[in-house]
């Protein structure tokens, strides 16, 4: 005789919504798998496909660059790991430590079209292309992890004459002005961190899916251009010469950069200096009322401050309050 009673219609249920759900996330992961088998490649380091890519990329960067003041100097600062491209904007007080302005990710100096006029209003700025993205800069040697990325950008900021400088950076550029301020913090007297990624939250789930097929370099420009927008709050991306660039990048340029690690609390609780925070409040990088809190009960020096309605795109949105808070703490750390 057998004992074992038949399922029940709602343990029936239960199992069938796991098994919908391990289906859900099969998928998922097999999506991810193709994903990443479509954008690979064998070269060990971050390059464009080819000249037409390229040559696609940087009419667009060009473009972009009209809409920044002119340089004062262009700077090419070899490294171990390739040639750094760095700009100079003289600003208005020569004489003081200057801002370091890090990118987001694809985005190099272009981005920085509305925050350059304010921000040299307060000191002298330099303006980095990262290392192993589409820019100006040109990688030579994998970078591997993140004292690699930490070693390159201490490299490159050694040669600049001043010494001691702020960070500024937004996005994965925040997550690059943190992870240096840990590992190298000998000429950072302070740190500005502008929605940063990955550093004080991770990436929500959402954030990750909806990102895979923008990475996928075949898939058409729609989808990267969907993506964007998402992550600016909707704003529209066509025929905007920033947005061109970063979409130019996405398609044409194969990144080989280990993903950032998120941060542990003993190693934000390391940093000493001063750090200002701003964090956008629709921002679908991470949830920014948890980083805030995270931010706030870990670093040692820090004002955290949230905008309640700005996207991920805060530089843009928020450009003379960003630079009258980033005036505000430059006073306060002086």
């Amino acid at each position: 005789m057998n004992d074992e009673k038949e399922p029940a219609p709602n343990a029936i249920r239960r199992r069938w919504g796991k098994r919908r759900l391990l289906a859900i996330t099969a998928g998922v992961v097999t999506l991810g798998l193709v994903a990443w088998l479509a954008v690979r490649d064998t070269s060990p380091v971050g390059h464009f496909t080819s000249a037409a890519g390229h040559d696609r990329f940087f009419d667009a960067y060009t473009r972009a660059m009209r809409d920044l003041p002119a340089p004062s100097a262009t700077l090419d600062l070899r490294t171990d790991y390739g040639v750094v491209r760095v700009y100079r904007f003289d600003g208005a007080d020569p004489t003081a430590p200057p801002l370091v302005l890090l990118p987001g990710r694809a985005a190099a100096t272009p981005m920085w079209a509305d925050n350059l006029p304010t921000l040299t209003k307060l000191r002298t700025v330099y303006a980095i292309d990262l290392l192993g993205e589409p820019g100006a800069s040109i990688q030579t040697r994998p970078i591997e992890h993140d004292d690699d990325q930490a070693r390159w950008l201490h490299q490159a900021l050694r040669q600049l004459p001043e010494k001691q400088l702020y960070l500024l950076g937004v996005s994965i550029g925040g997550w690059t002005a943190t992870n240096l301020a840990i590992r190298q913090p000998g000429k950072i007297a302070g740190v500005i961190l502008l929605d940063p990624a990955m550093t004080f939250a991770g990436m929500p789930f959402r954030t990750i899916i909806r990102s895979i097929p923008a990475s996928v370099r075949w898939f058409p420009k729609s989808w990267r251009d969907d993506f964007n927008s998402w992550t600016a709050g909707g704003a529209p991306v066509e025929d905007v010469p920033v947005a061109d660039m970063i979409e130019a990048g996405m398609q044409t340029y194969a990144l080989h950069l280990p993903a950032p690690t998120e941060f542990s609390d003993d190693q934000l609780k390391s940093l000493k200096m001063p750090i200002l925070v701003l964090l956008a409040g629709r921002s679908v990088m991470h949830d920014s009322a948890a980083a805030a809190r995270r931010a706030e009960s870990v670093l040692a020096d820090a004002t955290v401050r949230v905008y309640p309605d700005a996207s991920h795109a805060i530089i843009g949105e928020y450009p003379d309050e960003i630079a009258s808070d980033t005036a505000a703490f430059l006073a306060r750390v002086r």
